[in-house]
């Protein structure tokens, strides 16, 4: 259905609230960026085409996390959202052909694929031309209010530094997600006025504009609130990483996951959790793992990118894994780290082993196979092999490759001279 729609991102505002050396659109909600998961958001609808507007100051910072993933277009003065929009005439112009174009603020990382396509959706069915995302908020302070007449109809949208007191009570706000007919917004662009009160062309004007006109307007009342939350500095940042904390949480545990303790257990949005798996308190979960069923995960536990644990996988307290798969059954039970490796089926990693792959120049692997036991304070040295049903024996630094079914044991021989700590006292 979304064949025709193309998108523009507004991310030329900034806020000095931030009090950062970089743009508050680059800042991270969960290890990604907030300009990132409005655009990730937006092209999951299937828009077909995506113009950022950036400015001077932070256009090199949006450019270093989107690549040529979108085009972009520069803001010259900040006056407002619809001078933004207005930077970007010429790429709607460009595109007429599209029917319809989502305009949406690029600091709500909350936002949901679902809530953009249901907003297109309803525009396209309803032939409606100009669509709007509204929230019902408690406190609706610093909002821009959504009024609409007795029958219900959306009237227009006004800046809550504009409101007369009587409308301050209303409790829909302008969420900052639009959905046009190309032609329309350009058509009407130009009428919007000057806010008074701010000195800015506010795009939200266009609503009455276009009602005057008997252009047909409607709105789609996001049913979760936190989408439309903005970022403005990082205390609202953390807020919104708690919330989506939260979500996130909540998906997985509704999907058969134990999480003892949702408050400290961190778990991107892209991690793959099967049934019956436990995750215990203080354990971080990056991006890109994909973690089998009936796993335990924690406590104290770092998994980083880019790992896969299957089934009955055990990673126990104080243990980092990164680039690694971990086969049935085996086990990493605690206070250890284990990068860019694959380790087989039933293995035992014991207290303290370390691979170590980083030789201060490049990356190596360390390879074990199927019921390999590694004792306790044991440094692989990568590139190394390690073959099925070997025994590695604890305090071991390994260096050569180990084969199948082999006792390894590369440390010194002990060696005891006894008297020789007293006689130290004595002297």
């Amino acid at each position: 259905m979304n064949d025709d729609v193309i998108a523009v991102v507004l991310a030329a505002g900034d806020d000095p609230r931030m009090n950062s050396n970089k743009c508050k659109m680059v800042h991270k909600v969960f290890g990604k960026e907030i300009i990132r998961r409005v655009v990730e958001a937006v092209v999951k609808a299937d828009v077909k085409e995506i113009c950022v507007v950036v400015n001077d100051k932070n256009e090199n910072d949006i450019k270093e996390v989107l690549q040529n993933s979108v085009t972009y277009v520069k803001q010259n003065e900040l006056k407002g959202t619809a001078e933004a929009v207005k930077s970007a005439v010429q790429f709607l112009k460009e595109r007429k052909d599209y029917a319809k174009v989502v305009v949406i603020n690029g600091d709500i990382p909350l936002i949901r694929t679902e809530t953009i396509n249901k907003l297109l959706n309803q525009s396209i069915i309803n032939s409606e031309n100009a669509t709007i995302l509204t929230a019902i908020y408690d406190t609706p302070i610093s909002y821009g209010r959504v009024i609409r007449n007795i029958d219900g109809k959306v009237q227009e949208v006004v800046e809550d530094i504009n409101l007369e007191m009587e409308n301050k009570k209303i409790q829909e706000i302008n969420a900052g997600i639009y959905c046009f007919d190309i032609d329309k917004l350009i058509d009407n662009l130009d009428e919007i006025k000057e806010n008074p009160l701010t000195n800015t062309l506010d795009l939200p004007s266009i609503i009455k504009i276009m009602v005057k006109k008997d252009l047909k307007v409607g709105a789609v009342i996001v049913e979760d609130v936190s989408e439309a939350l903005g970022v403005n500095d990082r205390i609202q940042l953390e807020i919104i990483n708690k919330i989506l904390r939260i979500r996130i949480n909540t998906e997985h545990m509704k999907n058969g996951v134990t999480i003892e303790d949702m408050d400290s257990t961190y778990i991107y949005d892209d991690v793959i959790i099967g049934r019956d798996t436990v995750i215990h308190p203080n354990t971080i979960i990056k991006s890109n793992v994909v973690i089998g069923e009936m796993c335990e995960i924690g406590p104290n536990s770092y998994i980083r990118e880019n790992c896969v644990l299957a089934d009955k996988v055990k990673i126990g307290s104080f243990v980092e894994i990164k680039k690694t798969i971990v086969g049935k059954g085996s086990k990493i039970p605690h206070l250890s780290y284990v990068g860019d490796a694959e380790i087989g089926e039933k293995c035992n990693i014991g207290c303290g082993t370390i691979t170590c792959n980083y030789d201060g120049f490049n990356k190596s692997k360390t390879i074990i196979g199927d019921r390999v036991f590694v004792g306790s304070n044991t440094n692989l040295i990568a590139p190394v092999k390690i073959e099925d049903d070997s025994f590695i024996a604890a305090g071991s630094t390994i260096t050569d490759d180990v084969p199948r079914g082999s006792l390894a044991i590369a440390r010194e021989r002990q060696i005891n001279k006894e008297g020789w700590n007293l006689k130290n006292k004595e002297g």
